[in-house]
């Protein structure tokens, strides 16, 4: 019988496709952004709110940082897998980046739509 041994961050296909995909995401609405800054000029406070508080700039702003958030954890989760040795400091490491990008998940939503 043979004993598989699963060391470092090796998620496979799955977590690939995602980093890319949410790439293509945050890189889309950068675009998007630049653009709107390039075209629109926002001067002041009162425009840039103008555009935060229609729909589907909030959704699309919403959505860039759950990309964002994902992004980061699959990183930041394969790099700790890699280079961490001590089990109970990569875990530690784990869950503090988990409950860091959660509140910044919370928070982007208490802002957008508190």
């Amino acid at each position: 019988m043979v004993k598989r041994i699963v060391v470092g961050a090796h998620y496979g296909l799955r977590d690939w496709l995602v980093q890319r995909i949410t790439a293509v995401i945050m890189g889309g609405y950068t675009l998007m952004a630049l653009l709107w800054v390039v075209l629109a000029h926002p001067a002041d406070r009162h425009e840039w709110a103008t555009l935060l508080h229609e729909r589907p700039v909030r959704i699309a702003t919403f959505l860039f940082i759950l990309a964002l958030c994902w992004h980061a954890w699959i990183g930041l989760r394969d790099i700790f897998m890699d280079y961490i040795q001590p089990v109970g400091l990569r875990l530690t490491l784990q869950v503090g980046v988990i409950l860091t990008l959660l509140a910044e998940v919370l928070w982007s939503a208490e802002i957008l739509w508190g």
